[in-house]
């Protein structure tokens, strides 16, 4: 069974940064970060595939970036320059099936770590 376990999360000023890291036991075929805030629909951030080839939501371009460690099984999420709207809850998902990867089209979900920019 795929599980994975996302850590990382914290609080920090805009303007900071902060690593996010999920441990996956199972493959690690297309693979991708999303955040959620409360009253939202949950949006992708960053999807890596198999190969490495990346995509990034464009509000988080140049300042996000997403990697993997297939040795080890780790995806990372490396943000910088974080705003305020950054802050959500943040899940690595796999197990893809969907036509695009920054959808929530996805058979497995970590269970999320929250991310709090302030000002």
């Amino acid at each position: 069974q795929v599980q994975l376990r996302e850590s990382g999360g914290g609080s920090v000023q805009a303007g900071g940064s902060l690593n996010l890291s999920c441990a996956v036991s199972g493959p690690m075929y297309v693979m991708a970060w999303f955040r959620e805030v409360p009253g939202k629909a949950r949006e992708g951030v960053g999807c890596i595939s198999r190969t490495g080839a990346r995509r990034y939501d464009t509000s988080v371009e140049g300042r996000f970036t997403i990697s993997k460690d297939k040795e080890k099984g780790i995806l990372y999420l490396e943000m910088s320059s974080l705003k305020i709207e950054d802050t959500a809850m943040y899940y690595c998902a796999t197990g893809w099936y969907g036509s695009n990867c920054l959808l929530p089209q996805y058979n497995h979900w970590g269970q999320g770590t929250q991310v709090t920019v302030s000002s």
